[in-house]
């Protein structure tokens, strides 16, 4: 068994442009469909946060709503309960990527208040690429990849080809007006390729090790591609029982 990094948010909140805390956090979803996909696969999985403190879940997440109805909404809220290690997260600066077979970043409107700028996260993500392990992001996790800065002051995903949550999305949402920037705006002016699927539906781009999905739709196919990444790498060192 290889153990997978989680990172995820500790801001329970999202300044919009006119100062006011949208609540927020992660999105249950893309918490629990990838935790479920790599327990299943014989995984160990380890959530880090920033100073170490537990990650918020959006309240919207758990809606039936959000859930295509009530049976999802409990499905997904048994799986929040399950995954037992969101209740003691270690702290990001204490993380030592040789530990970890892969990384994952789940998204929610939480890391674009807190991850979009956290340098040591930025570092993270830029070793995690440049060590070839898988690196999974999906939907405004994206938003980390702006804090992630090479020596020169380039962002170490510029010219990758990857995805997250669109202009499109945060439109439908109702948020887009409210917001003071645009993950997608932001993704194009680092240098990234952002690529775009239809909006709500399940889009996962894949280059070299960096594995982005779209929008919560999306978190299960990316656990998927990210288990295969795993698998590819078994043998070579990489990946270490636990």
């Amino acid at each position: 068994m290889s153990k997978i990094l989680y990172v995820m948010t500790g801001a329970a909140f999202w300044t919009l442009a006119d100062g006011t805390r949208h609540p927020t956090g992660f999105w249950a979803e893309e918490a629990v469909a990838p935790y479920e996909a790599f327990r299943a696969a014989g995984h160990e999985i380890v959530v880090a946060t920033p100073g170490g403190v537990v990650p918020p879940v959006d309240r919207g997440s758990l809606a039936p709503e959000a859930n295509g109805g009530q049976d999802g909404a409990d499905r997904i809220a048994a799986g929040l309960a399950a995954f037992t290690g969101l209740r003691s997260p270690v702290r990001l600066a204490d993380v030592d990527l040789a530990d970890y077979a892969a990384v994952y970043y789940p998204g929610g409107h939480g890391p674009m208040e807190d991850l979009a700028v956290d340098a040591t996260s930025g570092a993270l993500l830029t070793l995690a690429l440049a060590s070839g392990k898988p690196l999974a992001v999906v939907c405004h996790a994206s938003a980390a990849l702006l804090a992630a800065a090479k020596a020169d002051g380039t962002n170490a995903f510029a010219g990758y080809r990857l995805t997250g949550f669109t202009n499109a999305e945060e439109t439908q949402a109702g948020l887009a007006d409210r917001a003071k920037w645009l993950l997608q705006d932001r993704l194009v002016a680092a240098g990234a390729d952002f690529q775009e699927g239809e909006p709500w539906a399940p889009y996962v781009v894949v280059d070299r090790n960096l594995i982005t999905g779209q929008n919560p739709a999306s978190s299960a196919p990316l656990a998927a591609e990210l288990l295969k990444q795993i698998g590819g790498r078994a043998g070579t060192g990489d990946t270490q029982p636990t």
